[in-house]
């Protein structure tokens, strides 16, 4: 965590956290829209739509009507990794970063490195 820190400020640091928790929300609205329907009574699923539904009508005048309805916030996702990987480096006038190196990915590695790595 400390190396997160000194890599980048704290305000890029909440900046990305937020724009990952929505990413990988919708992903996983995604996920959860395999197995069961939108208007499911599941509880997690409730959540996933219920907090993905405002990004998903902000970005329905760009997305294309071809598109499958599940596949909907998948799309959506892809334009949060985009500026994720791409936009916010360049604003911040860094280099593009590599894989894993997102400040909220890159702690969830650490810890589950720490918990399941070897004890070496």
């Amino acid at each position: 965590m400390d190396h997160t820190f000194a890599a980048f400020p704290l305000w890029v640091i909440v900046i990305d956290y937020l724009l990952g928790i929505v990413m990988w929300t919708l992903v996983g609205r995604a996920a959860m829209n395999v197995f069961l329907p939108e208007d499911s009574d599941f509880f997690f699923m409730k959540f996933f739509v219920r907090a993905t539904n405002p990004i998903l009508r902000l970005f329905r005048p760009i997305t294309p009507s071809f598109l499958l309805e599940p596949l909907v916030p998948v799309f959506v996702a892809w334009f949060f990794y985009m500026i994720r990987f791409y936009l916010m480096p360049w604003l911040l006038g860094y280099s593009v970063m590599g894989m894993l190196s997102f400040p909220l990915e890159g702690e969830i590695a650490q810890a589950l490195y720490r918990m399941f790595g070897s004890g070496n």
